[in-house]
């Protein structure tokens, strides 16, 4: 059996990090401009992975529709009071063309950045958009038919669905980008997989882009799934995905691919080729608190879970400083990245951010660091660089009554980690508002007599517990709300 690996991926907005380079230089920054020192930082930091993204072409009728969208534009001042018309340069996934921004030095500036990611073995990742397609994207003069279109009448009745577009020499109506619950995306039509001449020219994209990285982020990717693309739009499709990943293996044969995808459908994604699949269920029960379904999401065998890419914030969610409070926060980002699967990070995360900038935007608001936040997950970098976390066996524990008729035990989640050269990591957190008590069942049996000592890892903290002791009753806890600790267990 292969030893499992568990990455760590750090998410940069491309546009954003280029605009505030600009900024420093005094002229237009490049890929080229992203300094060794940066790539450095990223490498000693523990990351695997960096997603760069925005990185592809987009077009004027993008950023004409991004300006005009008052409802976009509203959300675009929250973010930027100071908004400028230059801030908004279009959505990065309306795509006209997968060939890199010459804004940002083209396809030969993001060759020569892949380069010096792999001399520090860092691997890239980049944006694949399947569903959709930039009103001014070539295909629709030349391949209108690789896109569903509408009529007059549906024009007419559904003008949040549908859009009048010239293709060639006519006016055609055309469907908007969607999914089956919201109205189309503006800037966006929507791609025919029912005609597999686009579903072949899609796979063309992607052996192109794998040529140019080593993984791809799949936007929306269940919407092309057969069954949710008849929901949608009426029409029978043969499936994409595992053909296309097939294909592209044979190009490159460990590139990797990461689904965006909701509804429960990350096992669908998983056992169409995918690598990973976003674990949206877990964030979203963190976020809602009740620690029952956060434990019983950690039930599930590990051959899910290390498909899953677990996260607290990324473009699309709010700020995890947002949502969370600092207890919460830290509590929530150690059961998330310290659970199996890919650890997925996002840029401002590690200084308490709280803005979400829009992909349509491409600069952000200058905040001030949270030295709390950062300094949390300074350390939370540090566990993760232990090799027990990336590639040590992983198992959930029980969390026991500590006297008859309290329930507090409930409140608590504890798992363990056990690696090569008898390193071994015990997390426990009291995942609640109050203060918890609990016995935690201690899994490292071969540990026999005298003492062990507990080493948080968060606080600096050691303690001392007898051997006798813990594994007659387990190790006993009585903490406040959200107290966390990640112990480092050694025997005396």
């Amino acid at each position: 059996m292969l030893k499992s690996f568990y990455p760590s991926l750090y998410q940069i907005n491309t546009r954003v990090l280029l605009t505030e380079l600009s900024s420093k230089l005094g002229r237009t920054a490049t890929l080229d401009d992203i300094s060794d020192h940066d790539l450095d930082k990223l490498k000693d930091a523990g990351f695997d992975w960096i997603w760069l993204l925005s990185v592809w072409t987009t077009g004027k009728d993008g950023q004409r529709i991004s300006r005009e969208n008052q409802g976009w534009r509203k959300e675009f001042i929250e973010t930027l009071p100071d908004l400028k018309e230059e801030d908004i340069a279009g959505s990065g996934f309306a795509i006209t063309a997968y060939k890199v921004s010459e804004l940002m030095g083209g396809d030969e500036a993001l060759a020569r950045l892949r380069t010096r990611l792999q001399e520090r073995g860092l691997k890239l990742m980049l944006d694949f958009v399947p569903n959709h397609m930039a009103p001014d994207h070539p295909w629709v003069g030349e391949h209108p038919d690789f896109f569903i279109k509408g009529d007059e009448a549906k024009l007419a009745k559904e003008p949040a669905n549908f859009t009048m577009v010239k293709s060639g020499d006519v006016n055609t109506v055309f469907a908007y980008g969607r999914d089956p619950y919201f109205d189309g995306w503006p800037d966006t039509l929507q791609l025919n997989y029912g005609n597999p001449h686009l579903q072949e020219a899609m796979t063309g994209e992607l052996i192109r882009i794998a040529r140019q990285c080593d993984g791809v982020r799949c936007d929306m990717a269940m919407l092309v799934l057969p069954e949710v693309f008849k929901k949608t739009w009426g029409i029978s499709c043969k499936p994409f995905w595992s053909e296309a990943i097939r294909k592209v293996r044979e190009v490159n044969a460990g590139f990797c691919f990461m689904a965006e995808v909701y509804w429960d459908m990350e096992w669908a994604m998983i056992q169409q080729g995918f690598d990973y699949a976003y674990d949206k269920r877990l964030y979203d029960r963190l976020k809602d608190g009740p620690v029952k379904p956060v434990r019983e999401h950690l039930f599930a065998g590990l051959d899910y879970q290390r498909h899953m890419a677990r996260f607290l914030e990324n473009h699309d969610e709010p700020r995890a400083a947002l949502e969370f409070n600092n207890g919460k926060h830290q509590a929530a980002a150690i059961l998330t990245f310290l659970s199996p699967g890919l650890r997925f990070f996002h840029q401002g995360q590690f200084t308490g951010n709280k803005k979400r900038i829009s992909p349509h935007l491409v600069r952000g608001p200058q905040e001030q660091v949270n030295k709390e936040i950062e300094g949390f997950y300074d350390k939370l970098l540090g566990v993760l660089r232990h090799p027990v976390i990336k590639t040590g066996h992983w198992q959930l524990l029980s969390c026991n009554q500590a006297w008859e008729s309290n329930r507090t035990h409930d409140c608590y989640i504890s798992f363990a980690w056990d690696g090569e050269a008898d390193e071994r990591i015990l997390v426990v957190v009291n995942y609640s508002k109050h203060r918890s008590q609990c016995y935690v069942k201690f899994p490292f049996g071969d540990i026999e007599t005298g003492s062990v000592v507990l080493h948080d890892l968060i606080s600096d903290v050691t303690y001392e517990r007898s051997v006798e002791e813990i594994k007659t009753k387990g190790l006993y806890l009585d903490e406040p709300a959200w107290k966390t600790y990640i112990l480092m267990v050694t025997g005396l």
